[in-house]
């Protein structure tokens, strides 16, 4: 029988999965070992009382089997909101189902419908396979090129 897909609003219920997805979505995208207490404070943040993201999850049967987030950074330049998509994750079993273009369908029109300038992402240099389901999605390359400098904070000390 085929997968039938539900996608809802994350809720504080979520949490303990969600942290369990990102832990696995670091390694399998960046073969990063991602700490828990890091992912459990970066996923919690988006359930406070001003949240710094937005998740949803897919379900199949009851089963939580992918997620999704982003996140908004304002625009200067434009006046308004892109909306990033910060994490997507998909259970193995539930890859190649069309799982992941229904979340970024469901991202895109909420975002659509929030006024957001551009649904946004970013992928690391070597996950070849997400740029090409990225690009299948409708997503382009931009022009930027993504730099980093690293700060030593108490926060990292667990990264």
């Amino acid at each position: 029988m085929p997968p039938n897909y539900f996608v809802r609003d994350a809720t504080s219920s979520d949490i303990d999965t969600i942290v369990a997805f990102t832990i696995r979505e670091a390694l399998e995208a960046e073969g990063f070992n991602a700490k828990n207490p890091a992912v459990r404070r970066g996923v919690t943040g988006a359930f406070g009382d001003q949240p710094v993201a937005r998740y949803w999850v897919a379900e199949d049967a009851g089963q939580v089997v992918g997620s999704i987030s982003v996140f908004t950074e304002w625009s200067n330049f434009r006046g308004g909101h892109y909306w990033w998509i910060q994490s997507l994750f998909l259970v193995p079993e539930h890859r190649g189902t069309g799982l992941v273009e229904l979340l970024i369908d469901h991202v895109t029109r909420v975002a659509e419908g929030a006024g957001a300038l551009d649904v946004r992402l970013y992928v690391h240099s070597s996950n070849e396979r997400a740029a090409h389901v990225y690009s299948r999605c409708g997503f382009t390359r931009a022009p930027y090129t993504m730099m980093t400098r690293r700060l030593e904070t108490t926060q990292d000390a667990d990264r």
